[in-house]
Protein backbone atom coordinates (compact mmCIF):
# COMPACT_ATOMS: atom_id res chain seq x y z
CA UNK A 1 0.00 0.00 0.00
CA UNK A 2 0.93 3.75 -0.76
CA UNK A 3 2.76 4.92 2.40
CA UNK A 4 0.98 8.44 2.00
CA UNK A 5 -2.27 6.64 2.13
CA UNK A 6 -0.92 4.20 5.06
CA UNK A 7 -0.07 7.23 7.26
CA UNK A 8 -3.10 9.42 6.35
CA UNK A 9 -5.49 6.28 7.22
CA UNK A 10 -3.43 6.13 10.60
CA UNK A 11 -4.24 10.13 10.99
CA UNK A 12 -8.16 9.42 10.51
CA UNK A 13 -7.92 6.56 12.78
CA UNK A 14 -6.22 8.60 15.68
CA UNK A 15 -8.82 11.27 15.29
CA UNK A 16 -11.45 8.50 15.14
CA UNK A 17 -12.96 9.21 12.13
CA UNK A 18 -12.94 5.90 10.59
CA UNK A 19 -12.78 2.30 12.74
CA UNK A 20 -10.51 -0.35 12.39
CA UNK A 21 -12.59 -2.20 9.90
CA UNK A 22 -13.15 0.42 7.97
CA UNK A 23 -9.69 1.15 7.41
CA UNK A 24 -8.78 -2.44 6.32
CA UNK A 25 -11.77 -1.81 3.80
CA UNK A 26 -10.04 0.63 2.25
CA UNK A 27 -6.81 -0.60 1.95
CA UNK A 28 -7.76 -3.89 0.45
CA UNK A 29 -9.72 -1.77 -1.95
CA UNK A 30 -6.53 0.60 -3.10
CA UNK A 31 -4.67 -2.25 -3.26
CA UNK A 32 -7.08 -4.16 -5.25
CA UNK A 33 -7.53 -1.37 -7.58
CA UNK A 34 -3.63 -0.80 -8.17
CA UNK A 35 -3.29 -4.94 -8.98
CA UNK A 36 -6.25 -4.54 -11.55
CA UNK A 37 -4.36 -1.70 -12.86
CA UNK A 38 -0.96 -3.94 -13.42
CA UNK A 39 -3.33 -6.42 -14.54
CA UNK A 40 -4.19 -4.34 -17.51
CA UNK A 41 -1.01 -3.24 -17.91
CA UNK A 42 0.47 -6.75 -18.32
CA UNK A 43 -2.56 -7.70 -21.07
CA UNK A 44 -1.61 -4.78 -23.03
CA UNK A 45 2.14 -5.02 -23.18
CA UNK A 46 1.72 -8.85 -23.48
CA UNK A 47 -0.67 -8.58 -26.19
CA UNK A 48 1.95 -5.55 -28.16
CA UNK A 49 4.91 -8.00 -27.23
CA UNK A 50 3.05 -10.96 -28.85
CA UNK A 51 2.58 -9.23 -32.20
CA UNK A 52 6.17 -7.77 -32.06
CA UNK A 53 7.92 -11.11 -31.58
CA UNK A 54 5.61 -12.68 -34.88
CA UNK A 55 6.18 -9.53 -36.64
CA UNK A 56 10.02 -9.67 -36.11
CA UNK A 57 9.90 -13.48 -36.78
CA UNK A 58 8.05 -12.97 -40.41
CA UNK A 59 10.66 -10.12 -41.22
CA UNK A 60 13.99 -12.79 -40.20
CA UNK A 61 12.32 -15.10 -42.29
CA UNK A 62 11.25 -13.43 -45.14
CA UNK A 63 15.00 -11.55 -45.28
CA UNK A 64 16.34 -14.94 -46.08
CA UNK A 65 13.10 -16.81 -47.91
CA UNK A 66 14.66 -16.90 -51.27
CA UNK A 67 17.83 -19.06 -49.99
CA UNK A 68 15.63 -21.86 -48.11
CA UNK A 69 14.34 -24.98 -50.06
CA UNK A 70 10.68 -25.95 -50.70
CA UNK A 71 10.83 -28.33 -47.08
CA UNK A 72 12.30 -26.01 -45.55
CA UNK A 73 9.75 -22.78 -46.20
CA UNK A 74 7.32 -24.96 -45.67
CA UNK A 75 8.72 -25.68 -41.66
CA UNK A 76 8.93 -22.55 -41.18
CA UNK A 77 5.26 -21.67 -42.54
CA UNK A 78 4.17 -23.27 -40.07
CA UNK A 79 6.29 -22.72 -37.10
CA UNK A 80 4.83 -19.80 -35.93
CA UNK A 81 1.46 -21.30 -35.78
CA UNK A 82 3.18 -24.53 -33.58
CA UNK A 83 4.85 -22.29 -31.26
CA UNK A 84 1.86 -19.73 -31.09
CA UNK A 85 -0.51 -23.37 -30.02
CA UNK A 86 2.04 -24.61 -27.71
CA UNK A 87 1.96 -21.12 -25.80
CA UNK A 88 -2.01 -21.38 -25.86
CA UNK A 89 -1.95 -24.73 -24.27
CA UNK A 90 1.08 -23.68 -21.71
CA UNK A 91 -1.62 -20.85 -21.01
CA UNK A 92 -4.66 -22.91 -20.57
CA UNK A 93 -2.95 -25.66 -18.61
CA UNK A 94 -0.33 -23.76 -16.14
CA UNK A 95 -1.86 -19.90 -16.70
CA UNK A 96 -5.53 -20.61 -16.50
CA UNK A 97 -6.54 -17.48 -14.37
CA UNK A 98 -3.84 -14.97 -16.46
CA UNK A 99 -5.60 -12.85 -19.19
CA UNK A 100 -2.00 -11.59 -20.21
CA UNK A 101 -0.91 -15.55 -20.74
CA UNK A 102 -4.31 -16.23 -22.56
CA UNK A 103 -4.72 -12.90 -24.32
CA UNK A 104 -1.21 -12.43 -25.79
CA UNK A 105 -0.83 -16.56 -26.92
CA UNK A 106 -4.18 -16.31 -28.85
CA UNK A 107 -3.53 -13.20 -30.60
CA UNK A 108 0.19 -14.37 -31.82
CA UNK A 109 -2.06 -17.48 -32.99
CA UNK A 110 -4.17 -15.43 -34.99
CA UNK A 111 -1.79 -13.79 -36.62
CA UNK A 112 0.22 -16.91 -37.01
CA UNK A 113 -2.75 -18.16 -39.00
CA UNK A 114 -3.18 -15.26 -41.26
CA UNK A 115 1.00 -15.72 -41.88
CA UNK A 116 1.05 -19.34 -42.43
CA UNK A 117 -1.73 -19.73 -45.13
CA UNK A 118 -0.04 -16.43 -46.84
CA UNK A 119 3.27 -18.58 -46.70
CA UNK A 120 2.10 -21.77 -47.99
CA UNK A 121 0.10 -19.92 -50.81
CA UNK A 122 3.32 -18.52 -51.81
CA UNK A 123 5.45 -21.93 -52.00
CA UNK A 124 3.21 -23.81 -53.28
CA UNK A 125 1.97 -21.03 -55.96
CA UNK A 126 -1.85 -21.03 -54.84
CA UNK A 127 -3.63 -18.01 -56.01
CA UNK A 128 -6.67 -16.93 -54.60
CA UNK A 129 -8.80 -13.34 -54.15
CA UNK A 130 -8.10 -11.48 -50.96
CA UNK A 131 -11.88 -11.70 -49.81
CA UNK A 132 -11.03 -15.75 -49.97
CA UNK A 133 -8.14 -15.55 -47.87
CA UNK A 134 -10.01 -13.19 -45.21
CA UNK A 135 -12.65 -15.51 -45.54
CA UNK A 136 -10.28 -18.73 -44.48
CA UNK A 137 -8.59 -16.82 -42.04
CA UNK A 138 -11.34 -15.55 -39.81
CA UNK A 139 -12.86 -18.71 -39.53
CA UNK A 140 -10.21 -20.86 -38.94
CA UNK A 141 -9.57 -18.37 -35.84
CA UNK A 142 -13.41 -18.39 -34.59
CA UNK A 143 -12.86 -21.02 -32.06
CA UNK A 144 -9.71 -19.26 -30.67
CA UNK A 145 -12.43 -16.63 -29.03
CA UNK A 146 -14.23 -19.39 -27.50
CA UNK A 147 -11.86 -22.04 -26.63
CA UNK A 148 -9.56 -19.17 -25.50
CA UNK A 149 -12.17 -16.59 -24.31
CA UNK A 150 -10.01 -13.99 -25.80
CA UNK A 151 -11.80 -10.71 -26.12
CA UNK A 152 -8.60 -8.88 -27.84
CA UNK A 153 -9.23 -12.05 -30.56
CA UNK A 154 -13.00 -11.24 -30.65
CA UNK A 155 -12.08 -7.83 -31.89
CA UNK A 156 -9.84 -8.30 -34.25
CA UNK A 157 -12.21 -11.05 -35.98
CA UNK A 158 -14.65 -7.89 -36.00
CA UNK A 159 -12.44 -6.25 -37.99
CA UNK A 160 -11.63 -9.26 -40.38
CA UNK A 161 -15.52 -9.96 -41.11
CA UNK A 162 -15.31 -6.07 -41.70
CA UNK A 163 -12.64 -5.99 -44.39
CA UNK A 164 -13.78 -9.25 -45.89
CA UNK A 165 -17.20 -7.54 -46.10
CA UNK A 166 -15.86 -5.00 -47.89
CA UNK A 167 -13.52 -6.94 -50.33
CA UNK A 168 -16.34 -9.45 -50.90
CA UNK A 169 -19.03 -6.72 -52.12
CA UNK A 170 -17.57 -3.29 -52.25
CA UNK A 171 -17.10 -2.72 -56.36
CA UNK A 172 -13.89 -0.86 -55.99
CA UNK A 173 -13.02 -1.76 -59.47
CA UNK A 174 -14.78 0.58 -62.07
CA UNK A 175 -13.96 -1.71 -65.00
CA UNK A 176 -14.95 -4.97 -62.95
CA UNK A 177 -18.38 -5.77 -63.74
CA UNK A 178 -18.58 -9.09 -62.65
CA UNK A 179 -18.05 -8.63 -58.96
CA UNK A 180 -18.55 -11.62 -56.64
CA UNK A 181 -20.71 -11.19 -53.57
CA UNK A 182 -21.16 -12.91 -50.31
CA UNK A 183 -23.38 -12.55 -47.64
CA UNK A 184 -21.07 -14.76 -45.27
CA UNK A 185 -20.56 -11.81 -43.40
CA UNK A 186 -23.76 -11.59 -41.36
CA UNK A 187 -23.83 -15.03 -40.33
CA UNK A 188 -20.26 -14.68 -39.27
CA UNK A 189 -21.33 -11.71 -37.05
CA UNK A 190 -24.21 -13.64 -35.39
CA UNK A 191 -21.22 -16.38 -34.50
CA UNK A 192 -19.57 -13.77 -32.15
CA UNK A 193 -22.53 -12.39 -30.39
CA UNK A 194 -22.61 -14.88 -27.70
CA UNK A 195 -19.12 -13.64 -26.79
CA UNK A 196 -19.90 -10.61 -26.84
CA UNK A 197 -22.64 -11.27 -24.45
CA UNK A 198 -20.54 -13.18 -22.11
CA UNK A 199 -18.27 -9.95 -21.71
CA UNK A 200 -21.32 -8.51 -20.22
CA UNK A 201 -21.74 -10.49 -17.96
CA UNK A 202 -18.85 -11.17 -16.43
CA UNK A 203 -17.73 -8.04 -16.57
CA UNK A 204 -19.66 -4.85 -17.86
CA UNK A 205 -17.37 -2.53 -16.84
CA UNK A 206 -14.64 -3.81 -19.00
CA UNK A 207 -12.78 -1.86 -21.54
CA UNK A 208 -13.10 -5.15 -24.06
CA UNK A 209 -16.51 -4.35 -23.50
CA UNK A 210 -16.17 -0.99 -24.20
CA UNK A 211 -14.48 -1.60 -27.57
CA UNK A 212 -17.28 -4.16 -28.97
CA UNK A 213 -19.71 -1.64 -28.09
CA UNK A 214 -17.86 0.78 -30.36
CA UNK A 215 -16.90 -1.88 -33.04
CA UNK A 216 -19.88 -3.85 -33.90
CA UNK A 217 -21.73 -0.42 -34.41
CA UNK A 218 -19.13 0.90 -36.57
CA UNK A 219 -19.22 -2.79 -38.22
CA UNK A 220 -22.81 -2.92 -39.16
CA UNK A 221 -22.63 0.73 -40.15
CA UNK A 222 -20.41 -0.23 -42.80
CA UNK A 223 -21.51 -3.54 -43.87
CA UNK A 224 -24.95 -2.40 -44.46
CA UNK A 225 -24.19 -0.82 -47.75
CA UNK A 226 -22.82 -3.74 -49.14
CA UNK A 227 -26.51 -4.78 -50.41
CA UNK A 228 -26.83 -1.85 -52.67
CA UNK A 229 -26.89 -2.41 -56.20
CA UNK A 230 -29.98 -1.44 -57.86
CA UNK A 231 -32.42 0.65 -56.00
CA UNK A 232 -30.31 2.69 -54.21
CA UNK A 233 -32.29 4.79 -52.59
CA UNK A 234 -34.07 2.22 -50.04
CA UNK A 235 -30.88 2.62 -48.31
CA UNK A 236 -31.40 5.90 -46.75
CA UNK A 237 -34.45 4.43 -45.35
CA UNK A 238 -32.39 1.03 -44.04
CA UNK A 239 -29.49 3.50 -42.80
CA UNK A 240 -31.99 5.90 -40.92
CA UNK A 241 -33.60 2.84 -39.04
CA UNK A 242 -30.48 1.30 -38.35
CA UNK A 243 -29.11 4.50 -36.69
CA UNK A 244 -32.37 4.76 -34.33
CA UNK A 245 -31.82 1.35 -33.44
CA UNK A 246 -28.63 2.28 -32.13
CA UNK A 247 -29.92 5.31 -30.58
CA UNK A 248 -32.34 3.00 -28.73
CA UNK A 249 -29.83 0.73 -27.72
CA UNK A 250 -27.41 3.80 -26.87
CA UNK A 251 -30.61 5.23 -24.68
CA UNK A 252 -31.31 1.41 -22.92
CA UNK A 253 -31.06 0.73 -19.06
CA UNK A 254 -27.64 -0.55 -19.69
CA UNK A 255 -26.17 2.93 -20.85
CA UNK A 256 -27.89 5.28 -18.88
CA UNK A 257 -25.14 5.61 -16.21
CA UNK A 258 -22.10 4.98 -18.42
CA UNK A 259 -20.18 8.12 -20.07
CA UNK A 260 -20.50 8.64 -23.68
CA UNK A 261 -17.00 7.97 -24.43
CA UNK A 262 -18.19 4.11 -23.46
CA UNK A 263 -21.66 4.34 -25.53
CA UNK A 264 -20.50 4.00 -29.10
CA UNK A 265 -24.16 2.91 -30.08
CA UNK A 266 -25.52 6.60 -28.25
CA UNK A 267 -22.99 8.73 -30.39
CA UNK A 268 -23.05 6.79 -33.65
CA UNK A 269 -26.89 6.12 -34.02
CA UNK A 270 -27.07 10.39 -33.36
CA UNK A 271 -23.83 11.43 -35.76
CA UNK A 272 -25.42 8.95 -38.30
CA UNK A 273 -28.92 10.30 -38.15
CA UNK A 274 -27.84 14.06 -38.37
CA UNK A 275 -25.57 12.78 -41.19
CA UNK A 276 -27.99 11.32 -43.20
CA UNK A 277 -30.32 14.52 -42.37
CA UNK A 278 -27.94 17.10 -43.39
CA UNK A 279 -27.42 15.88 -46.60
CA UNK A 280 -31.38 15.31 -47.30
CA UNK A 281 -31.67 19.36 -46.47
CA UNK A 282 -30.36 20.09 -50.04
CA UNK A 283 -32.22 20.07 -53.12
CA UNK A 284 -30.47 17.74 -55.62
CA UNK A 285 -31.47 14.43 -53.52
CA UNK A 286 -35.10 15.09 -54.04
CA UNK A 287 -35.06 16.28 -57.01
CA UNK A 288 -33.08 13.18 -58.15
CA UNK A 289 -35.99 10.98 -56.40
CA UNK A 290 -38.65 13.18 -58.07
CA UNK A 291 -37.25 12.23 -61.60
CA UNK A 292 -37.38 8.56 -60.94
CA UNK A 293 -40.39 6.43 -61.67
CA UNK A 294 -40.96 3.32 -59.14
CA UNK A 295 -41.02 -0.40 -61.25
CA UNK A 296 -42.40 -3.25 -60.07
CA UNK A 297 -38.90 -4.97 -59.58
CA UNK A 298 -38.04 -2.32 -57.24
CA UNK A 299 -40.59 -3.52 -54.67
CA UNK A 300 -39.24 -6.83 -54.60
CA UNK A 301 -35.21 -5.90 -55.02
CA UNK A 302 -32.85 -6.55 -51.89
CA UNK A 303 -32.69 -3.45 -50.89
CA UNK A 304 -36.56 -3.33 -50.25
CA UNK A 305 -36.94 -6.37 -48.49
CA UNK A 306 -33.71 -5.00 -45.82
CA UNK A 307 -35.74 -1.93 -46.14
CA UNK A 308 -38.66 -3.66 -44.60
CA UNK A 309 -36.58 -5.52 -42.14
CA UNK A 310 -34.99 -2.75 -40.58
CA UNK A 311 -37.95 -0.71 -40.24
CA UNK A 312 -39.97 -3.82 -38.80
CA UNK A 313 -37.06 -3.98 -36.26
CA UNK A 314 -37.10 -0.04 -35.29
CA UNK A 315 -40.59 -0.23 -34.98
CA UNK A 316 -40.68 -3.38 -32.63
CA UNK A 317 -37.86 -1.57 -30.63
CA UNK A 318 -39.73 2.01 -30.04
CA UNK A 319 -42.63 0.17 -28.84
CA UNK A 320 -40.73 -1.96 -26.38
CA UNK A 321 -38.04 0.45 -24.91
CA UNK A 322 -41.31 3.51 -24.71
CA UNK A 323 -43.68 1.24 -23.54
CA UNK A 324 -45.50 2.90 -20.23
CA UNK A 325 -43.84 6.25 -21.06
CA UNK A 326 -46.12 9.41 -21.12
CA UNK A 327 -46.08 11.81 -24.16
CA UNK A 328 -43.18 14.40 -22.50
CA UNK A 329 -40.55 11.35 -22.02
CA UNK A 330 -40.46 10.32 -25.82
CA UNK A 331 -36.79 11.83 -27.39
CA UNK A 332 -37.93 12.77 -30.86
CA UNK A 333 -34.89 11.46 -32.25
CA UNK A 334 -36.29 7.73 -31.88
CA UNK A 335 -38.95 8.83 -33.96
CA UNK A 336 -36.56 10.17 -36.86
CA UNK A 337 -36.92 6.87 -38.45
CA UNK A 338 -40.62 7.05 -38.86
CA UNK A 339 -40.88 10.59 -39.75
CA UNK A 340 -37.99 10.27 -42.66
CA UNK A 341 -39.83 7.31 -44.50
CA UNK A 342 -43.39 10.07 -44.48
CA UNK A 343 -40.81 12.73 -45.86
CA UNK A 344 -39.27 10.18 -48.34
CA UNK A 345 -42.38 8.99 -49.74
CA UNK A 346 -43.27 12.51 -50.50
CA UNK A 347 -39.88 13.31 -52.13
CA UNK A 348 -41.18 10.75 -54.34
CA UNK A 349 -43.30 13.02 -56.34
CA UNK A 350 -42.43 16.33 -54.99
CA UNK A 351 -38.99 17.66 -54.61
CA UNK A 352 -39.46 20.62 -52.67
CA UNK A 353 -41.59 20.18 -49.71
CA UNK A 354 -39.00 17.55 -48.60
CA UNK A 355 -36.47 19.96 -48.25
CA UNK A 356 -38.55 22.32 -46.45
CA UNK A 357 -39.87 19.54 -43.69
CA UNK A 358 -35.98 17.97 -43.41
CA UNK A 359 -34.90 21.42 -42.70
CA UNK A 360 -37.37 22.07 -39.92
CA UNK A 361 -36.72 18.56 -38.69
CA UNK A 362 -32.92 19.43 -38.18
CA UNK A 363 -33.74 22.68 -36.58
CA UNK A 364 -36.23 20.48 -34.37
CA UNK A 365 -33.87 18.24 -33.40
CA UNK A 366 -31.22 21.30 -32.67
CA UNK A 367 -33.37 22.96 -30.79
CA UNK A 368 -34.48 20.24 -28.39
CA UNK A 369 -31.03 18.71 -27.92
CA UNK A 370 -30.42 22.63 -26.78
CA UNK A 371 -33.48 22.35 -24.40
CA UNK A 372 -32.05 19.03 -23.28
CA UNK A 373 -28.89 20.25 -22.51
CA UNK A 374 -30.18 22.84 -20.38
CA UNK A 375 -32.11 20.44 -18.70
CA UNK A 376 -29.96 17.97 -17.92
CA UNK A 377 -27.08 21.21 -16.72
CA UNK A 378 -24.89 18.76 -19.56
CA UNK A 379 -22.41 21.40 -22.07
CA UNK A 380 -21.93 18.49 -24.48
CA UNK A 381 -25.21 17.80 -25.29
CA UNK A 382 -26.53 21.73 -25.18
CA UNK A 383 -23.04 22.00 -27.33
CA UNK A 384 -23.56 19.42 -29.52
CA UNK A 385 -27.30 20.97 -30.16
CA UNK A 386 -26.32 24.30 -31.09
CA UNK A 387 -23.14 22.83 -33.64
CA UNK A 388 -26.41 20.77 -35.32
CA UNK A 389 -28.14 24.18 -35.70
CA UNK A 390 -24.71 26.29 -36.79
CA UNK A 391 -24.38 23.05 -39.40
CA UNK A 392 -27.56 23.48 -40.58
CA UNK A 393 -26.71 27.30 -41.10
CA UNK A 394 -23.82 26.23 -42.89
CA UNK A 395 -25.10 24.05 -45.47
CA UNK A 396 -28.19 26.44 -46.48
CA UNK A 397 -24.96 29.34 -46.61
CA UNK A 398 -24.09 27.47 -50.52
CA UNK A 399 -27.23 25.57 -51.01
CA UNK A 400 -29.55 29.06 -50.93
CA UNK A 401 -30.13 32.69 -52.55
CA UNK A 402 -29.62 34.65 -49.17
CA UNK A 403 -27.56 37.75 -49.35
CA UNK A 404 -24.00 37.64 -47.46
CA UNK A 405 -25.25 39.73 -44.80
CA UNK A 406 -28.05 37.91 -43.15
CA UNK A 407 -25.80 35.00 -43.52
CA UNK A 408 -23.12 37.30 -41.50
CA UNK A 409 -25.72 38.03 -39.26
CA UNK A 410 -27.22 34.56 -39.23
CA UNK A 411 -23.37 33.34 -38.00
CA UNK A 412 -23.16 36.20 -35.81
CA UNK A 413 -26.15 35.35 -33.98
CA UNK A 414 -25.28 31.58 -33.64
CA UNK A 415 -21.71 32.27 -32.32
CA UNK A 416 -23.47 34.75 -29.98
CA UNK A 417 -26.00 32.15 -28.92
CA UNK A 418 -22.84 29.80 -27.99
CA UNK A 419 -21.46 32.23 -26.12
CA UNK A 420 -24.32 32.90 -23.99
CA UNK A 421 -25.64 29.71 -23.46
CA UNK A 422 -22.62 28.14 -22.40
CA UNK A 423 -22.00 31.50 -19.61
CA UNK A 424 -25.38 31.39 -18.44
CA UNK A 425 -24.94 27.61 -17.98
CA UNK A 426 -21.55 27.80 -16.54
CA UNK A 427 -22.85 30.66 -14.21
CA UNK A 428 -25.73 28.11 -12.85
CA UNK A 429 -23.69 25.94 -11.82
CA UNK A 430 -21.26 28.20 -9.54
CA UNK A 431 -24.84 29.74 -8.24
CA UNK A 432 -25.07 26.18 -7.66
CA UNK A 433 -22.11 25.19 -5.78
CA UNK A 434 -21.80 28.49 -3.89
CA UNK A 435 -25.07 28.62 -2.85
Amino acid sequence: MNKNLAKELDDLKGAGVIDEETSVRINEYYKARGDDSHNRLFVVFGILGAILVGLGLILIIAHNWDDLSRPVKVFFSFLPLIVGQFFCAFSLLKKPNSPAWKESSTVFVFFAVGSSISLISQVYNIHGELSTFLFTWMLLCLPLVYIMKSSMTSLLYLVGITYYQVASNYNFDLFNHHHKESFNYWWMLLLIIPHYYSIYLRNPNSNYLTFHNWLVPISLTISLGAITRHTEEFIFIAYMCLFSIFYMIGNSEFFNHTRRRVNGYLVIGSLGTMHILMMMSFHWFWEELSSKHMEADDLTSREFFVTILMTSIATIMYFATNKGKNFKELHPMKLVYAIYIVIFLIGMNNSVVPVILTNLLVLGLGVFTIRLGTKADHLGVLNYGLLTITTLIICRFFDSHMSFVIRGLLFVLVGAGFFVTNYLMLRKRKEANNP
